[in-house]
């Protein structure tokens, strides 16, 4: 089946101040991977339907090396989603996953987004996580998607992905921070929901304005 094309007609994916960001759509996120988020599959073909109606698309990419600080196998003793107390704060500790370079760092199959512009990796420092596309989970460090969105004049971002309540969420919350008009897709996501992270993370957006939607309104 050959690639959806991007739109030409109107609609405001075709406006050049607005940007869809495709969160973190690999392998080891869909059923079957290191840390399946369930249903994680559901959301490509429906990317791809989006992706078609935006000029301006970027896509994320969990991208981290062996022996992160993050996962459960680094340190002794810990079990995958206990917490701990690391310099930047509170960590859940995950399963090895998306390793760079490896077939779970893929991004999804049937995944097809040939006009996107940029892909930022995240995650590859290997003593602080990332959630977030704009800053790495110290709150400090930048991955410098909010440079580059400001060089190309836009100024509100469309979010969809996995997981909802860790990358999306952080994501949205850091943009609208930033000062961008910033929406999330909400049934072009899924969660994982770890011991309430799903209601947290609609609390934090709502708290900075984030505003929902649904596919069909962009799709319509």
């Amino acid at each position: 089946m050959a690639p959806l094309k991007p739109a030409a007609g109107s609609g405001p994916g075709v406006d050049p101040r607005a940007a869809l960001i495709l969160v973190d759509l690999q392998v080891d996120f869909l059923p079957g991977g290191a840390l399946a988020v369930p249903g994680g599959d559901e959301v490509v073909p429906l990317a791809n339907r989006l992706a078609a109606g935006f000029r301006n698309v970027i896509l994320t990419q969990d991208w981290h090396p062996r022996g992160h600080i993050s996962f459960a196998s680094t340190h002794a003793g810990r079990a995958i989603y206990d917490m701990i107390d690391l310099p930047y704060g509170r960590q859940i500790l995950w399963p090895d996953h998306c390793l760079q370079g490896t077939p779970g760092a893929a991004f999804a199959p049937g995944l097809e987004v040939p006009h996107a512009q940029l892909v930022v990796r995240k995650g590859h420092h290997k003593a602080i996580d990332s959630y977030s596309t704009f800053y790495e989970a110290d709150r400090t460090t930048p991955t410098g998607l909010a440079g580059y969105l400001r060089e190309r004049g836009i100024d509100t971002v469309y979010l969809a992905g996995l997981a909802l309540d860790f990358c999306v969420s952080w994501s949205a919350v850091d943009a609208a921070r930033h000062g961008f008009t910033t929406y999330v897709i909400e049934d072009a996501c899924r969660s994982i929901d770890v011991d309430g992270s799903l209601a947290a993370a609609l609390a934090d957006m709502e708290r900075v304005a984030v505003r929902r939607l649904a596919a069909a309104d962009l799709l319509a």
